[in-house]
C-alpha cells in the first residue's frame, strides 16, 4: 500500500536497444509501498533505443530525448527537471544492476535512517570485475574518502538514491560519467552522510557494450579534486 510518497526513477539510456525493454520489465515488476514514475531520457541513440522506447511509454513510463548525444549527466539533469517525485533513484539501463535491490535502497529512506543512499557492488553478489576496472573503483573510493572524511566503499555506483530535498538547489554541471563525483562531492560537504546497502552486480566488458573507460576515472579523480573546495551551489 503506497504511504504517499512518490519514487521517480530515471533512466539515462544510449543505444541499449538489447536491454532497454527488459530494463523497463523488471522495473515495472517491482512492489514499494510508494508510487512510482518511470522517467526514460534517450541520449541520442542511433540504434534504434528510441522506437523500442516510445512503444513502451504510458502513464508510468515517460520518455524524454536529447538529439545528440551528451551523455550521463546531462540525461540526469533532463530526467530531474521532470521528476515529480519525493524520492530520485538513479537506474542503468544496461541490466548491470537489478531492480530486485529497489527495496533494500528504498527502506532506510523510508524509516528515516538516511536521506542518501548507494548502492555498493563490493559488499553484495557480483560476478567478477575485470582487475582494471576493480582496481579504478577501488580507487576512486579511496580518494573520496581522503579528500572528504568518509567511509564509502563505492563511490562509483550506478545506484544513487536520494531524499529529493537533497537536490532541490544544487546545480549539476557535469555532462557525463563526472556526474558521479560531483553529486558525491557536493552532498559530502554539505554534511550529509550517505548509507550504503549491499546490491548485485552483473557488470559488462567494454566489448559487451560497457561504455565507462579508463579516462572517465582521470575525469573522476580531477572532479573529486574541483569540487573539493570549490565553492557551492
Amino acid at each position: 500500500m503506497a504511504d504517499g510518497r512518490r519514487l521517480s526513477v530515471i533512466v539515462p539510456v544510449y543505444n541499449e536497444r538489447n536491454t532497454v525493454a527488459e530494463i523497463v520489465r523488471r522495473m515495472r515488476r517491482v512492489e514499494l509501498p510508494v508510487d512510482i514514475e518511470i522517467i526514460m531520457v534517450d541520449d541520442g541513440s542511433s540504434d534504434g533505443t528510441d522506437e523500442i522506447l516510445s512503444a513502451l511509454q504510458d502513464s508510468t513510463l515517460h520518455v524524454f530525448s536529447h538529439p545528440t548525444n551528451l551523455g550521463k549527466g546531462a540525461a540526469i539533469r533532463t530526467g530531474l527537471a521532470h521528476a515529480r517525485g519525493d524520492l530520485v533513484l538513479i537506474q542503468d539501463a544496461d541490466l548491470e544492476y537489478d531492480p530486485e535491490d529497489w527495496p533494500r535502497l528504498v527502506k532506510p529512506l523510508l524509516r528515516g535512517s538516511a536521506q542518501v543512499v548507494y548502492g555498493t557492488r563490493f559488499r553484495g553478489e557480483r560476478m567478477d570485475m575485470p582487475a582494471g576496472q576493480w582496481l579504478a573503483n577501488r580507487l576512486l573510493s579511496l580518494a573520496t574518502n581522503v579528500l572528504y572524511g568518509t567511509s564509502l566503499s563505492d563511490m562509483e555506483t550506478g545506484y544513487k538514491l536520494f531524499d529529493r530535498a537533497v537536490l532541490d538547489g544544487m546545480t549539476i554541471d557535469s555532462d557525463r560519467f563526472d556526474f558521479e563525483p560531483e553529486i558525491t562531492a557536493k552532498i559530502l560537504r554539505r554534511g550529509i552522510r550517505i548509507y550504503e546497502v549491499p546490491v548485485s552486480y552483473a557488470g559488462r566488458a567494454l566489448m559487451e557494450g560497457r561504455k565507462y573507460t579508463w579516462r572517465d576515472s582521470v575525469l573522476a579523480v580531477w572532479a573529486l579534486v574541483r569540487y573539493r573546495w570549490r565553492a557551492e551551489p
